[in-house]
């Protein structure tokens, strides 16, 4: 098998915040950079872009965040045993549990809890992997839509146009993005880690549901929502996965799971991809389809095979809503309803709807989410991947709640617009989310969506890196700050 090198050689001239996570872990490594050089940098690009961008909502002082970067190299100094991450600064979600840092899930009902008192099983690992955990970034109430704003810290913008949102609930991408961290991690239910990867011109991975353990409560058993990484390029998400991965004894579907590795040598076979323009005819700006063909085109010049595919959504749309909705009853009961004030209305909606389902309706969602899982798995068999576009519109404005139109299509609930996305989550297959080109007419990032063998996170990372070789996007930054 013919291989290429695995990376260039850094530039010593690039600011080490645009560095990658791999370069900067293997200097850390090696003495050429110090973890608290690497930390004041971040430091400084949090200091300088953070306000624009409104996306870290909590971090440790300065001062704290460089006494655990001197504690990572006299580690080093020590001779001691290395992780995967060492010496790496990376803040949280908001909806998940950090010791000693609140959780608000961007939410009112919660705004005022203190301090939690230990780490989410990934969390977890990230520490023991060597990663400086030192903040939190923002997301909409309890992850609710694809886009983050809430009442709590307000609206997270693009880094690429402030005048846009970044996409959610993920809104750490943002952080990636401008520079503020190497790597974020992220949860996706129905797009959370894959519109803002398109609208930041970064990397998402939906996971492999029990890759990345998440102990969830009532739903800890359910495939639905997943935890996962994000980067600016795939080889920065496997190694971060290296550190999120493997098994945890809360949570259930991590069992028997392997920790992930890092990419190695990038190979040269043939590579057969199945593709969507718009997933079973959603509607996608005329802007979005531009990109998508260009994107297509740059492909198959580079000698990819590229064959249009479609697959049966009859059913998805209703299947996903009735789980998704369902989850939310499940994990809050009817405290919403009782307490509506504390909560943003269409959440409220939600879990008063989810709460009057009749089984045969949950029943039917179930049924046909092993249909869809059976039908992914039987396409990717003669394919590579499956690829459709990451998002139906580019960035949107900033002041929008959620899309409501696109290209003649009107929505009146905030998830319609998500189903590009949304379908993709009852097969339950790694979907990898990566930087594909520009729109035409705005110039913001365009993305793709490519969804992997079950279980495959690891070849699926592989290939987005080939992919993004092809492409030649990853390392394109904002002009911020």
């Amino acid at each position: 098998m013919t291989t290429i090198p695995a990376t260039e050689p850094t530039a010593t001239a690039t600011p080490l915040h645009w560095r990658t996570a791999t370069d900067l872990r293997d200097q850390i490594a090696d003495g050429s950079l110090t973890a608290v050089e690497v930390m004041t940098a971040f430091y400084d690009r949090i200091e300088a872009t953070n306000d624009a961008v409104n996306v870290i909502v909590y971090r440790l002082p300065r001062d704290e965040a460089l006494a655990l970067a001197a504690e990572a190299d006299a580690h080093r100094a020590s001779g001691a045993a290395l992780g995967s991450l060492h010496g790496l600064p990376i803040a949280i979600k908001d909806l998940v549990d950090v010791a000693g840092m609140p959780t608000s899930r961007g939410s009112r009902a919660f705004a005022d809890r203190g301090p939690m008192p230990t780490d989410a099983p990934h969390v977890a690992k990230l520490r023991a992997a060597g990663a400086l955990v030192i903040g939190k970034t923002n997301s909409p109430e309890f992850g609710v839509g694809t886009v983050t704003w809430n009442d709590v810290f307000g609206i997270t913008r693009n880094p690429f146009d402030l005048s846009r949102h970044a996409g959610g609930s993920t809104g750490g991408v943002a952080a990636v993005a401008a520079g503020m961290l190497p790597f974020a991690d992220g949860s996706d239910s129905g797009g959370s880690l894959r519109y803002p990867a398109s609208f930041c011109n970064a990397v998402g991975l939906r996971t492999t549901p029990g890759l990345v353990p998440a102990a969830q409560g009532a739903t800890s058993w359910e495939p639905h929502s997943v935890n996962g990484p994000v980067a600016r390029n795939c080889r920065d998400v496997a190694l971060l996965l290296t550190g999120m991965s493997g098994t945890d004894q809360l949570a259930p579907l991590s069992a028997g799971r392997a920790v992930a590795t890092e990419l190695g040598d990038v190979t040269t076979t043939p590579i057969r991809i199945a593709w969507s323009d718009d997933l079973g005819g959603l509607p996608i700006s005329a802007e979005v389809r531009a990109a998508h063909a260009a994107t297509r085109a740059t492909l198959e010049a580079a000698g990819v095979e590229v064959v249009d595919v479609a697959i049966d959504t009859e059913g998805l749309d209703e299947t996903w809503q009735t789980i998704e909705l369902f989850g939310w009853f499940a994990l809050l009961g009817t405290d919403p309803i009782e307490h509506p004030e504390a909560y943003r209305d269409d959440f409220v909606r939600n879990v008063t709807e989810a709460s009057g389902y009749p089984s045969g309706q949950i029943i039917a969602a179930l049924d046909r989410r092993y249909r869809a899982y059976t039908e992914m798995a039987t396409l990717l068999e003669g394919f590579d991947a499956f690829v459709v576009p990451g998002a139906p519109v580019v960035a949107p404005d900033a002041g929008d709640k959620w899309v409501t139109e696109v290209d003649g299509t009107e929505f009146d609930r905030y998830f319609l617009w998500q189903r590009l996305a949304c379908r993709l989550v009852p097969s339950a297959h790694p979907v990898l989310a990566m930087a594909a080109g520009f729109g035409p007419e705005t110039g913001l990032p365009v993305g793709i969506q490519v969804v992997g063998r079950y279980g495959a996170d690891d070849e699926l990372l592989a290939l987005g890196d080939r992919l993004e070789r092809i492409l030649g996007v990853s390392d394109v930054h904002p002009e911020l700050g």
